[in-house]
């Protein structure tokens, strides 16, 4: 056997070695493919509902100082996934909760009105201020939002929070990434935040028609799958276009 060979099985076997001590510890198998399967979902649906939440990171953070967003970012993702995993440790409680989903929604129009509304109030703020005020936005919208992530994600995980904390180490980064790309195309094109209003409009229309107790009333009425999505996405920007024409009034 060549040294190269024998390189290469130590190494193996070192790596499989930790792999096996790593998951003894957090009782969990990571060399199970079903484990494998199961975080590759989590990353997954992270990364697939964690658009909308980019683009949140994006709005709240836009009007701080360039050397306060990524102290936002970070501050406020780092909370908001920290209750995430919180969340999905109970999430089969939160199922049982009547009419959650219906109350995100209705949460999550008023955050897209407010995100969208929120201009820069002048020198007179102290910076703390703003920076506290978008890390509160990022977390309660993150709260929000991920209603669906957290059921998902639970579901994914067969109720394991370890495998669901490991998909989170690889996906937010992503998600933090994806909202400066979309900062920074924000600043270039202000009419982006208006788009970002609307994807967080059709975002709460769909958890309002996800809501369980609700059911048969939108399938008597099967146009409302249609019709509340539209609706909703024009509140939210005719409401927030008015707010705003109301502020530059006010300052002539």
């Amino acid at each position: 056997m060549s040294s190269k060979s024998a390189r290469l099985i130590f190494n193996f076997n070192l790596f499989y070695s930790i792999c096996h001590l790593f998951g003894e510890v957090l009782f969990v198998d990571f060399l199970d493919i079903d484990i494998i399967l199961s975080i590759l979902t989590i990353i997954g649906i992270d990364l697939v509902l964690g658009g909308d939440n980019a683009i949140v990171i994006a709005l709240a953070s836009r009007n701080l100082p360039p050397e306060q967003r990524n102290k936002a970012i970070f501050w406020g993702t780092g909370l908001a996934i920290g209750i995430r995993v919180l969340l999905t440790a109970v999430a089969l409680y939160l199922l049982q909760i009547p009419f959650l989903k219906l109350v995100g929604g209705l949460l999550l129009i008023y955050i897209a009105i407010h995100l969208l509304t929120d201009d820069d109030d002048g020198p007179d703020i102290a910076a703390k201020d703003n920076l506290l005020s978008a890390i509160k936005t990022i977390v309660f919208a993150d709260i929000v939002m991920g209603f669906d992530n957290v059921l998902a994600i639970a579901g994914a995980s067969g109720g394991h929070i370890v495998l669901v904390m490991i998909g989170l180490l690889f996906s937010v980064p992503i998600i933090i990434w994806g909202s400066k790309i979309i900062l920074h195309f924000m600043e270039r094109f202000p009419v982006l935040v208006y788009i970002g209003a609307g994807i967080l409009a059709y975002t709460a229309s769909e958890m309002i028609l996800g809501e369980e107790r609700l059911e048969p009333f939108f399938e008597q009425f099967h146009i409302l799958h249609y019709l509340l999505p539209v609706i909703t996405i024009l509140f939210v920007i005719i409401v927030g276009y008015s707010i705003d024409q109301n502020k530059v009034k006010r300052v002539n």
